[in-house]
């Protein structure tokens, strides 16, 4: 498929084919599904921790003698059924990392480019480069672009000055190729790829 390539200050630049092995496909939920559930479940923190009846701090004490009281048979006070007692099979720190194949990985990515090439959401840039590290040049000029939410794929690296400038911007996402990946993809209103980035992919994903 053919695409027009712009430059940021809106001329256009030609265009590019891109290969339709990665934004020709058709997106499947069901894989992306996965894709984002892995990498969001690989992300969270799983500090979350509550204390057992070994770790409060009552008494080890038993509590009255254990007949002829009228009530239950009851040891301390740490016992889950006393309010600020320890808590019966809590939550403990743990990973909540699963496992997902490599090639499955690079299959979600695929089908996330093609849904953003599909949905109309992919612009071809020249070049992501600024002379300059100004937040605001960079700004006025994304607003003339129209782009909202918006998440760049550069090259291998990304230009330092470009970078900078887009540190500041509210919606504006710059990554490495390395670093594209199905949920920033996805969260994104419009995805906006150089034509170094289209050429690591390409690299990274046949």
């Amino acid at each position: 498929m053919k695409l027009d390539v712009i430059k940021l200050d809106g001329g256009t630049a030609g265009s590019v084919e891109l290969d339709e092995a990665l934004f020709g496909l058709e997106p499947r939920a069901d894989i992306l599904h996965r894709v984002v559930r892995w990498q969001r479940n690989k992300a969270m923190a799983g500090t979350h921790k509550v204390k057992t009846r070994s770790e409060t701090s009552y008494s080890t004490k038993k509590i009255y003698r254990q007949k002829g009281t009228g009530g239950a048979r009851h040891g301390d006070r740490n016992a889950p059924i006393f309010r600020k007692g320890g808590v019966y099979k809590g939550p403990t720190p743990r990973s909540h990392a699963h496992d997902l194949p490599k090639k499955f990985r690079k299959l979600g990515l695929r089908h996330a480019l093609s849904a953003k090439a599909k949905a109309g959401e992919l612009v071809i840039l020249e070049a992501a480069e600024a002379a300059e590290a100004k937040t605001a040049a960079l700004a006025s000029q994304v607003g003339k672009l129209g782009w909202k939410r918006a998440l760049v794929i550069d090259g291998a690296a990304v230009n330092d000055n470009f970078a900078k400038a887009a540190r500041n911007i509210a919606n504006l996402d710059v990554l490495p190729s390395m670093g594209a990946n199905v949920y920033d993809i996805l969260k994104s209103d419009t995805l906006v790829i150089t034509k170094a980035g289209v050429e690591a992919l390409e690299a990274r994903l046949k």
